[in-house]
């Protein structure tokens, strides 16, 4: 099955999974916040993504409705993203998965995304 038919599942935890389910896409979502951040800025904040899975995981995050790719005309050429109301949205949700780890976890170590 392809990603886009557990898009089309019944279950919403399946097309939620669908959509968010992957290694990075929270921690992009939750890194973005309700910023506006360059690709390069994003990349400095999370060291241990590539640049090609970055890139892929914020295509599919716009084509989702995540997140917002702005593309300002101008020399050198900018892009900024952003949440949509939709990513936004999912920010308590993820804050209180680290909430959840921090009750449960002994390190006590904080988030370095923010």
């Amino acid at each position: 099955m392809t990603n886009d038919t557990f898009k089309m599942d019944k279950c919403p935890m399946t097309r939620t999974m669908a959509i968010l389910g992957s290694k990075w896409k929270p921690v992009i979502i939750y890194t973005v916040n309700k910023k506006h951040l360059r690709f390069g800025q994003l990349a400095a904040q999370m060291p241990l993504i590539s640049r090609k899975v970055l890139t892929d995981q914020l295509k599919e995050l716009e084509e989702d409705g995540i997140l917002l790719r702005e593309a300002y005309n101008e020399l050198p050429p900018r892009v900024e993203y952003s949440l949509t109301e939709k990513g936004l949205a999912l920010l308590p949700i993820l804050q209180q998965m680290c909430e959840w780890n921090r009750q449960f976890e002994k390190h006590g170590e904080e988030c370095t995304a923010r």
